[in-house]
């Protein structure tokens, strides 16, 4: 009873910080309005943006702001400035010739501090297609892979986790082995408190990237309540580490020349990403061998690279019956090749990078090809101004897919989703149960 009225106790604390005005407690305010309402233009139309900026809700006159013109994720081709008048401007963007985004980057000094704000609209996001190119042998190649990994007998254990269970969640500390070499992803796995056999849907939902713990993920919201969930991670390092050794590892084996994205680029077999894909099937396998998954539902969740990893294990995994992704990352990585934004991790970014050997191997890795495999309904949601795993890969991924699939743009969104959205994607999730 204590630890749950700490939880509901925080649960306001979290609700009242987001119940302010945004962004959150801060004396600046930028308003960004193109003027079409839902931020989206045709190819060789010219798109504007009205600027507002204020100060303690004081607009801000005969500030200068200065601008630069870029597309998604490229240098700037344009820089100039505008001078705010009852604290507004226009802001021209000019058009596109084909289809992509453009990016209008703001900054200003105000008493000797510099304030900064972007807005991405975009031209025809929806005829966006991928540079990436599907090899020849991709399904032989991991129809091969997954036979040869399920050669390993399922091996895992269970603890319980007394710490994170509640009146209505088991909490268990999942060690699943993934093949004779002693190699394991851990995982979190929550199920309902006196789950009755063959009763409950499960969810999979890898992680972001980075190398971090696995936290606790008590359930939010009510569609939730009936739902197995199993939350992992990729790198099998037991979540129960204090913290600085996660810090550690990071700093030695992740920077952004031998950080795991990039380890073993240069062969398909050896790439590092091969093994976590893997994982990720064989978590599906674990999840539907429980007695109380109810034998028809398995749904794959996550964002950025969990996004990209929902994706991919859908398009592995037979049993996967439904995919929720938030801006997946690992999405058209070569697309920086076509004169556009590629995909998180942005490889290109670092000299060497751009070989036949690692382009190759990102083919057989990227989420576009694994999109095309896809027959069960996708719920994907992104923001235009996200910088991380960019609007330009996200339309890209989703118009590739050729499943039942649905989307909820989000144009003032960067690299998150608020509460709301999380709540209509368990929402989604639970009136596509079986």
């Amino acid at each position: 009873m204590k630890r749950t009225i700490i939880f509901l106790w925080l649960c306001l604390c979290v609700w009242m910080a987001r119940a302010e005005n945004y962004p959150y407690r801060n004396d600046v305010l930028w308003v960004t309005v193109p003027d079409h309402a839902d931020w989206i233009y045709k190819t060789n139309e010219k798109a504007k943006v009205e600027l507002q900026l204020y100060r303690y809700g004081i607009p801000q006159d005969g500030l200068t702001v200065v601008y630069e013109l870029a597309d998604d994720m490229m240098p700037a081709y344009k820089k100039d400035s505008v001078v705010l008048k009852n604290g507004k401007a226009v802001i021209s963007l000019e058009s596109m010739k084909t289809p992509g985004f453009r990016d209008c980057k703001l900054t200003t000094r105000i008493d000797g501090t510099t304030y900064s704000h972007h807005v991405k609209v975009a031209f025809s996001p929806e005829k966006l297609k991928p540079y990436t190119q599907m090899p020849s042998d991709f399904s032989d190649f991991w129809t091969g892979a997954i036979r040869l990994s399920e050669k390993y007998p399922l091996t895992y254990t269970m603890e319980r986790v007394e710490e994170y269970t509640t009146e209505t969640f088991d909490c268990y500390q999942v060690k699943l082995q993934l093949n004779k070499r002693g190699q394991a992803v851990y995982g979190y796995l929550y199920i309902p408190a006196h789950a009755q056999p063959a009763s409950c849907p499960v969810v999979f939902i890898p992680p972001g990237a980075g190398i971090k713990t696995i936290k606790n993920h008590p359930p939010r919201f009510p569609e939730e309540e009936n739902m197995i969930r199993f939350f992992i991670d990729i790198h099998g390092l037991d979540p129960t580490l204090p913290q600085e050794v996660f810090d550690q590892i990071t700093k030695a084996f992740n920077g952004k020349e031998n950080g795991y994205l990039s380890n073993g680029l240069d062969n398909r077999d050896n790439y590092y990403m091969k093994r976590v894909y893997l994982a990720c099937v064989r978590s599906i396998d674990f999840l539907t061998s429980l007695p109380q998954w109810d034998g028809k539902n398995v749904i794959a969740k996550g964002g950025s690279q969990g996004g990209a990893l929902a994706l991919i294990t859908t398009a592995l995994h037979p049993k996967v019956t439904a995919c929720v992704a938030n801006h997946p990352a690992l999405a058209d990585m070569a697309g920086y090749k076509a004169g556009r934004a590629g995909g998180y991790p942005h490889f290109f970014r670092n000299k060497g990078m751009d070989t036949p050997e690692k382009l190759n191997t990102m083919a057989y890795y990227d989420v576009v090809n694994f999109a095309r495999l896809i027959q069960v309904p996708v719920y994907m949601t992104w923001g235009f101004n996200d910088n991380v795993c960019p609007p330009t890969t996200s339309y890209i991924v989703y118009n590739t897919l050729n499943c039942p699939k649905e989307a909820l743009v989000t144009p003032i969104n960067e690299h998150w989703t608020s509460s709301d959205t999380e709540r209509k994607l368990w929402n989604w999730i639970k009136n596509h149960l079986k």
